[in-house]
């Protein structure tokens, strides 16, 4: 049996990706949070209207602030940056929803895969549909009405061991038809 693991960095960074809720504290420097975004960026996007736009924080007091407000991010206290990924409705295309929420998820999978490749940790906090949320990020961030927070990611240099689940299941495979 071939090992794909073995012959594929990219399916290697995949299946090892994991989601990770514990950080050293260590900063991570401007330039790969960056190029978080240069991945993000390089997501597909219907039609390419690219509706993403992307909030980098690093100020402790606007962390924190995040992390007392929001219910499951509560490992913003130790993170010393975060990503929120956002849609810009004004280029979300021809309705008002558009596929910004479909654009943005596939954003944050590239900077999840990034920041394992880099050996950074991180992991996907939910904001939207969530009301309560997505007012919360709107405040503390100061986000313009047109753009709407998908998630807010945590990033930092993983404290511990953190291993990859096992999520493939056979049964969720469907030959021809169901």
């Amino acid at each position: 049996m071939i090992n794909i693991m073995e012959m594929n960095d990219t399916l290697r960074i995949i299946l090892n990706r994991k989601s990770v809720r514990s950080f050293t504290g260590q900063e991570v420097s401007n330039e790969l949070l960056e190029e978080l975004a240069r991945a993000g960026m390089a997501a597909p996007s219907a039609r390419n209207l690219q509706p993403w736009a992307f909030v980098i924080v690093t100020n402790r007091a606007t962390l924190d602030t995040l992390a007392e407000r929001l219910p499951y991010a509560k490992m913003l206290f130790e993170a010393p940056a975060a990503i929120a990924v956002c849609g810009d409705l004004s280029k979300a295309g021809d309705s008002p929803e558009g596929y910004w929420v479909q654009d943005c998820s596939a954003a944050t999978q590239n900077i999840l895969l990034a920041a394992e490749a880099m050996g950074l940790g991180a992991v996907w906090t939910g904001v939207y549909p969530r009301p309560d949320r997505v007012a919360i990020v709107k405040e503390v961030l100061g986000l313009p009405d047109n753009v709407l927070p998908l998630n807010v990611i945590p990033i930092g240099f993983p404290k511990g061991e953190h291993q990859p689940k096992e999520k493939f299941k056979v049964e969720n495979i469907h030959w021809q038809n169901w």
